[in-house]
């Protein structure tokens, strides 16, 4: 399964939903608070939106865990061989405070460990990217967009 996931793929999603985050990051917006008292934006709404459908576009076999997605229950999701999980904006509160120490993460994970990942800070412009390949992590570089 591994083998048919392009690293880049994955990238471009996390810039796309990093460009629509700055968008909002850049103008006044609301926050909402969650059943567990932390904050949502516009902006995280908009990041995993924005995740998601190009995640099921790209590979539709993979199911999605997503912080602001409905939570799949531990008897289905206990099954899943592999399964993409996105928090679509990490630091909320940092984003609220404008300043600029929140990133999108995008990672597959295999049973119970992860076999890549993806870590953009828009605010920064910083890309953090991985894959394994047998026991190692290829690719872990820092890009600058």
């Amino acid at each position: 399964m591994l083998d048919k996931i392009d690293l880049e793929t994955i990238v471009g999603i996390a810039k796309e939903a990093g460009e629509a985050i700055m968008k909002i990051y850049e103008k006044d917006f609301q926050v909402e608070y969650k059943d567990d008292k932390s904050p949502l934006t516009q902006a995280d709404l908009k990041s995993n939106e924005i995740i998601c459908k190009a995640l099921i576009k790209n590979y539709p076999e993979i199911p999605l865990l997503s912080e602001e997605n409905k939570l799949v229950e531990y008897e289905i999701r206990k099954n899943w061989e592999y399964f993409w999980l996105i928090d679509p904006i990490d630091g909320t509160k940092e984003f609220i405070k404008k300043n600029g120490e929140f990133t999108v993460n995008i990672a597959l994970i295999h049973k119970d460990t992860p076999v890549l990942g993806v870590v953009y800070a828009p605010a920064l412009g910083d890309m953090y990217k991985a894959k394994k390949k047998g026991r190692v992590l290829l690719k872990m570089a820092k890009n600058f967009p």
